[in-house]
């Protein structure tokens, strides 16, 4: 398919994110093949692209604007094109810069390295929270009385280093929803997909959270600590997070000069994906 070739590879990757969520639903997605095979092709796609074919690069140090520099924002984001399906952009982390932990409620999510190494923290909430009238964990140190409310049980997934010859880091409203990203070694970007966006009219607000720390009951009696660690690989680890308000030290700007540079590729992505979802309309109601 000649013209197929001509297109930059980002336009395919929102025209297919479009076409794999359109339409998901939470209870479906699990047994559902076609959205397994959707999915798939989008993975892919998102696997593919590299800094290049969005025109971005580390931006070169200079120590006379290190002032500056620390005025700046920590990350900065390009959006790239959103619509009602899902959105897609791209996060640029200063070098030390870090993305809190922070939930994505009811949505799906893939996270592509495009320069530089991030380190990925993954949790889940689990639905047996803290009860009303029931005793708190022993946490170090030891909260209020009013932060109980905020106490969420979770659980840590993983914890994976990605760069930019790694694949894509997915998440789905019950599997790795909870996440924090911090660079590794230098500064990093990497194209970020949400399906649905957040909204926080539809109950998709990003909340963000601290994890706590349990006062510690020592290992258990009478095994070696090679046994004690093999069950501990086994088995996931259980952890309290407490809802926080966003950290007074991240905050998320906009990289004038580094849009600017995409600025035609980004265009033609945005009005193609939605030249692509009319059409598709149109003819769906035909």
């Amino acid at each position: 398919m000649p013209r197929d070739n001509k297109t930059p590879l980002i336009q395919k990757i929102a025209k297919q994110a479009h076409i794999t969520f359109k339409g998901w639903k939470p209870s479906a997605s699990g047994d559902n093949k076609l959205f397994a095979e959707q999915q798939g092709e989008l993975v892919s796609l998102v696997t593919a692209v590299r800094a290049a074919d969005l025109k971005i690069a580390p931006r070169k140090s200079n120590s006379s604007t290190g002032a500056a520099e620390l005025q700046s924002p920590p990350v900065t984001y390009m959006h790239i094109c959103e619509t009602e399906v899902f959105s897609m952009g791209v996060f640029l982390l200063r070098s030390g810069a870090s993305i809190p932990l922070h939930d994505h409620p009811g949505m799906n999510g893939m996270l592509k390295v495009l320069y530089g190494k991030v380190s990925v923290r993954c949790f889940d909430k689990l639905e047996n929270n803290l009860s009303v009238g029931s005793a708190p964990p022993q946490l170090e140190p030891p909260l209020a009385l009013y932060q109980t409310s905020s106490l969420r049980r979770s659980v840590l997934r993983s914890v994976v280093e990605l760069s930019e010859t790694s694949g894509p880091c997915l998440l789905t409203p019950l599997r790795d929803n909870l996440h924090q990203i911090d660079t590794v070694e230098g500064p990093a970007a990497f194209l970020d997909i949400l399906a649905p966006p957040y909204n926080p009219d539809d109950g998709r607000d990003c909340h963000y959270y601290k994890v706590l720390q349990t006062v510690s009951q020592g290992g258990p009696e009478g095994k070696s600590n090679e046994e004690q660690q093999g069950e501990e690989k086994e088995k996931e680890e259980e952890t309290w997070l407490l809802e926080i308000p966003q950290p007074d030290d991240f905050w998320c700007g906009g990289n004038r000069t580094q849009a600017l540079q995409s600025l035609s590729d980004l265009r033609d992505c945005r009005d193609s994906i939605l030249i692509f979802i009319y059409k598709e309309t149109e003819f769906s109601t035909h």
